[in-house]
């Protein structure tokens, strides 16, 4: 019973810790030593030191060095430093000034932040909301409809994003081990709903304003810059020659970053703002994050949750989505809140009559739906701090939109991925 009571503690911890600013990986490796040490009366002390290194880079049952851990730390900061570079060097501004001139009718209030999205940074809505401000008062918009914009469109990607770190984390091999590209199938429904409900708040906000005059000239230019973020998709295929997911997709976001060097033909400003733009924190984060997972498999918790769901009535799928909705609305963090739901909700598995490619996209889901919304989603606060409003405002239009995306991929996982 201490090992639950442990894994509890820790969680609780982990989160205070996140509201304090305290470092994610840091929190998660401190909440790892917390399981560790209530799971004593099953383990020794000394496996809780090979638990983290079995976590990272040594794999003690095969006696090889495993790299997986190390890839996704690497591929996580890669990505972040490719998405800080397009938005330093201002290939971000120059692909929207293009997209400007190509979609009118309010269609740009979609597009810009969309854009951005595809650089998926902390608190990247920030980067298009004065852009969002000026375009959203030519339609004489408020300030908590332009922000409610801002972020669901940001975001708008995520569910079939396959470079987004959630969506990679999840279906590495210590968590489901599922093909990205079929999770991003079965997201569809939920990358469908995020379209829909999108272009209906936007044609409802924009549908009595005064026609704008069209645009005569088109700039296609600017449009070569959405190469970068594109190009690490088509380097997928290498998986068929041998190579896991992330190292495919390693080599792609590398490629990425020697292509921006070259369409932007400023070598000395590029290579300052690629060393400005690195940092440790992904890294630590997701070695945390794999740390925590063994520590977690290590306490045996998944035998005293098997063991009360064969005396609970509650219904297990029900556990299964809302453990992540309610961690992503409590951390505001996507990758945080996969990490620690899905190891909590995996022993529920078997009670559900569901496939794990839709458990999967469930959890995935639901993470992200709670990820939204969450108050201390920094997209959240930074957007609604420039936009000057309340982030509760947007409310009553994001939980509506929430329930609806997370019913509509419910029933649709519950249609198709019977077990």
């Amino acid at each position: 019973m201490l090992n639950l009571i442990g894994v509890i503690l820790a969680f609780i911890i982990i989160l205070l810790l996140i509201r304090k600013k305290v470092s994610f990986g840091l929190s998660l490796i401190l909440g790892s030593l917390i399981v560790g040490v209530f799971s004593l009366q099953i383990i020794t002390p000394l496996d809780i030191p090979k638990a983290m290194i079995e976590a990272t880079v040594y794999s003690f049952e095969t006696q090889q060095i495993v790299t997986e851990t190390i890839e996704l730390a690497l591929l996580m900061t890669l990505i972040f430093v490719l998405a800080k570079t397009m938005q330093e060097t201002g290939a971000i501004t120059k692909l929207i000034d293009s997209l400007r001139t190509i979609f009118s009718k309010g269609g740009t209030l979609g597009v810009i932040p969309a854009v951005y999205g595809l650089m998926p940074v902390p608190g990247g809505a920030l980067f298009s909301a004065p852009l969002i401000d000026k375009e959203g008062d030519k339609y004489n918009l408020k300030k908590e409809q332009k922000n409610f914009l801002n972020i669901w469109f940001r975001h708008i990607w995520f569910p079939i994003y396959p470079i987004s770190s959630a969506m990679i984390l999840i279906c590495s091999m210590k968590f489901s081990g599922l093909p990205i590209q079929l999770l991003m199938l079965a997201n569809i429904p939920s990358f469908l709903g995020v379209l829909l409900i999108g272009f209906f708040f936007l044609r409802r906000y924009t549908k009595n304003t005064p026609q704008t005059t069209p645009v005569t000239t088109r700039e296609y230019h600017g449009l070569i810059y959405l190469l970068p973020p594109v190009v690490p998709l088509m380097f997928y295929p290498l998986k068929y020659i041998g190579l896991t997911e992330t190292e495919c997709f390693l080599i792609g976001v590398t490629i990425s970053l020697i292509l921006l060097y070259f369409l932007l033909h400023k070598p000395t400003t590029y290579l300052g703002i690629l060393k400005k733009s690195l940092t440790w924190n992904l890294a630590l984060a997701i070695f945390g994050i794999m740390i925590l997972r063994e520590m977690i498999s290590l306490s045996q918790i998944h035998v005293l949750i098997t063991d009360a769901m064969q005396h609970l009535a509650f219904p297990a799928l029900l556990i299964i989505i809302l453990i992540p909705l309610l961690l992503g609305t409590l951390t505001g963090y996507n990758l945080g809140a996969v990490a620690l739901s899905y190891p909590l909700v995996e022993s529920f598995f078997p009670f559900t009559g569901v496939q794990l490619l839709g458990l999967t996209s469930l959890i995935f889901m639901s993470s992200l739906i709670g990820y939204l919304i969450s108050p201390i989603h920094l997209c959240n606060v930074l957007s609604s701090e420039y936009l000057k409003t309340d982030t509760t405002r947007t409310y009553r239009m994001f939980l509506p939109a929430a329930a609806v995306l997370l019913f509509l991929q419910t029933v649709f996982i519950l249609l198709i991925f019977p077990a």
